[in-house]
């Protein structure tokens, strides 16, 4: 796919923040509490970090901005993990304010950078500020399927699953290489191993698999040898982390 311009990926960053905020207008107390499918995590854990990622990227480009590197968490993963459980809790009135700061403090600087300011250096995953900028893309869109509130990955545009596949080609292990057929769209191999899967099904299923969610279209058939055989088990995410020196 073409490469999303700064400018295009502020416009997708807007909009995602907007979705968001959008769903929360008629979160109960009651709502914030209800189970998602990520493992001990309610609604209000995913409300937590969506907030925390916020300020973590707002964080990490204020830092960026002075010339200095800072972890992207605060306290780093033992923080991050802190904060949500700290968070997790609140009412829907206070998650509601929350976010509303928390996305007002990073859209306003990523908002004001200009052209040579995209490529300043960071921590995250030892890059630059456009990769922070393309992370939070991927924590809002992701989490917001997350919530469960009508947004699921059904509606992720066929953008935002291209570059997602292209992200987690990480995920796919070394011996294999993923074929895959997103109906009336062009094939697309990732990886590079000796055992060749074969992936068929709408592009937002693929998508959602290759992230760790579940297909909403239940649309995805896989292939080994002309036998049908099971999705793949994939890797791990690429880790938000620098690897140290």
């Amino acid at each position: 796919m073409t490469e999303i311009s700064n400018v295009q990926l502020m416009d997708r960053l807007k909009i995602a923040a907007d979705n968001v905020s959008a769903k929360l207008g008629s979160l109960t107390d009651a709502d914030v509490l209800v189970p998602t499918d990520l493992p001990g995590w309610t609604r209000g854990h995913v409300l937590a970090h969506i907030a925390h990622v916020s300020n973590a990227v707002a964080r990490q480009l204020e830092y960026a901005l002075r010339g200095e590197l800072v972890d992207f968490y605060d306290g780093g993963q033992g923080g991050r993990t802190q904060a949500i459980e700290m968070n997790a809790g609140h009412s829907a009135d206070e998650h509601r304010a929350y976010l509303t700061a928390a996305f007002t403090r990073a859209l306003s600087v990523l908002d004001g950078l200009d052209d040579a300011q995209w490529g300043l250096p960071v921590s995250y995953r030892n890059g630059d500020v456009r990769g922070v900028a393309l992370a939070y893309w991927r924590e809002l869109v992701i989490h917001l399927a997350d919530l469960q509130l009508g947004r699921g990955p059904e509606t992720w545009s066929k953008e935002f699953c291209l570059y997602l596949i292209g992200f987690l080609n990480a995920r796919v292990p070394q011996d294999i290489t993923l074929k895959l057929l997103p109906l009336a769209l062009p094939p697309m191999t990732v990886g590079s191993g000796e055992n060749t899967v074969s992936v068929q099904g709408m592009l937002t299923d693929i998508a959602a698999w290759l992230s760790g969610r579940t297909p909403t279209m239940g649309s995805l058939r896989a292939e080994a040898a002309a036998d049908s055989v099971p999705l793949p088990a994939l890797l791990p995410w690429p880790s938000a982390f620098a690897a140290k020196p």
